[in-house]
């Protein structure tokens, strides 16, 4: 069962993108990586030796034309699912009908779509099928395969990563497009290359977006009979507005939250304020972004700056009360405090150090001193007993020991020296000092 909307036979009132789609691998552009002369996956679909595979990358890249592609070259029953007609039930009367097809001697090749859009127990559905060989599988995705392919199908695939198209990529797209006979080859188009260029950029390594965009230029181009002329004012009307490919469910969402984490951790002010953008010019919940503010103020700056938590936390705050757009300057003046701020893990190392101990030794007893003794029978058993009061000494400080005793000596805090962090190193030491003084 093929879906005709993915492989049908292309018309001149479909979209430019559908029509000029290359039909073999010496028309694809870019992704030289994998399909150049001798490359595996070029290898494989000549020798029509496909194995179960899953294609990721961004939108626009050539996913679906290479499965196209395949389902040309191939020997084998070529058949499409998706997520959104494909109940378990229907998957499994394609996976039956396989098996049929094996038991003969055929192959077959079961294309998957956006298999991210596919839940759980659809991809179990198909998973004993991929395992015994009764089909191959190739799948395309705009996701992380690792966090959206169950991890026991994944792992009998091979991921192969589509890159981003070249400005390069993409020119040669648009005039492959121009000359085309399924694009504008019956035309006289006019066209200049710094044009092309600037659809490019536009397109941002998208070359759906880049044919649909030359589409729109050409038919909205200054008419002559068989002649097209592409003016700049009727392009930059086109290209006013550049859409970011921000995913705020999927791997971007990620990729740019770590970037701005990073960024401020390397107190790149710049950097970290065109992340920040990034981010609200993508719709993100200004919340989740100074959640994230907080939690840094803490993990990389610590007690070197003891303001930082509190601008933080008083951005968050703002967010609530004002919310977007009003509140984008806010979490900009908040990223830059903490982008300026000295810097120091030693809080967030601390934790990760107690941890590590609290693994070893979960259940090590409070020693008997420091425990409250609310009833007469706890303080007959000691609980309480030669507790000290720190505030009744003169240095607020007592011999009295507090941790529990196979632990004695261990370390979790260490201070460095960056901003008011050196005060509470200076402390510490002397803290040190006095009970090397006193304990004895």
């Amino acid at each position: 069962m093929r879906q005709e909307s993915l492989f049908s036979q292309r018309d001149q009132s479909s979209p430019l993108a559908y029509r000029v789609r290359p039909q073999s691998l010496d028309d694809f552009v870019g992704q030289s990586h994998l399909l150049g002369k001798g490359k595996i996956l070029r290898e494989m679909i000549e020798n029509d030796q496909v194995s179960s595979m899953i294609f990721w990358g961004p939108p626009g890249v050539g996913k679906t034309t290479l499965a196209q592609i395949i389902a040309k070259k191939t020997s084998s029953h070529f058949i499409t699912v998706s997520a959104v007609n494909s109940g378990i039930k229907k998957i499994k009367e394609l996976m039956d009908e396989a098996e049929q097809n094996r038991d003969y001697g055929e192959k077959t090749i079961l294309f998957v779509d956006e298999i991210h859009r596919f839940n759980k127990a659809q991809q179990d559905a198909f998973l004993p099928y991929v395992e015994q060989g009764s089909v191959t599988l190739i799948g395309t995705t705009t996701e992380n395969p690792s966090f959206e392919v169950n991890s026991a199908l994944l792992s009998r695939c091979k991921v192969f990563v589509l890159q981003e198209l070249t400005i390069e990529n993409i020119v040669t797209l648009l005039k492959n497009a121009i000359k085309s006979s399924d694009g504008f080859g019956e035309y006289e188009v006019v066209i200049t290359d710094e044009q092309l260029k600037a659809i490019a950029q536009f397109a941002n390594g998208d070359a759906r977006t880049s044919l649909n965009t030359l589409e729109m230029a050409i038919l909205n181009g200054e008419k002559e009979n068989h002649k097209i002329t592409v003016t700049d004012g009727h392009l930059e009307q086109i290209l006013n507005r550049k859409s970011l490919l921000y995913d705020k469910g999927g791997e971007q969402h990620y990729n740019i939250i770590s970037a701005l984490h990073k960024s401020m951790r390397n107190s790149d002010v710049d950097a970290a304020v065109y992340w920040l953008a990034r981010m609200l010019e993508g719709g993100e919940d200004p919340l989740y972004i100074a959640r994230r503010l907080v939690r840094f103020a803490s993990e990389d700056i610590g007690l070197a700056d003891i303001n930082a938590l509190n601008i933080s936390v008083n951005v968050f705050q703002a967010c609530q009360f004002l919310g977007m757009p009003e509140c984008d300057v806010h979490l900009t003046e908040a990223v830059i405090y903490l982008c300026l701020a000295p810097k120091s893990n030693a809080v967030y190392k601390a934790r990760l150090n107690v941890k590590e101990d609290i693994k070893k030794s979960m259940n090590e007893p409070v020693p008997l001193q420091i425990r409250n003794a609310p009833t007469s029978l706890m303080k007959d058993l000691g609980y309480g007993k030669e507790y000290q009061y720190s505030h009744s000494t003169e240095d607020k400080l007592t011999t009295m020991k507090t941790m529990p005793e196979s632990l004695e000596g261990h370390v979790y805090y260490v201070p460095t020296t960056q901003g008011n962090e050196k005060k509470f190193k200076a402390r510490l030491e002397a803290i040190k000092q006095w009970h090397l003084k006193h304990d004895n």
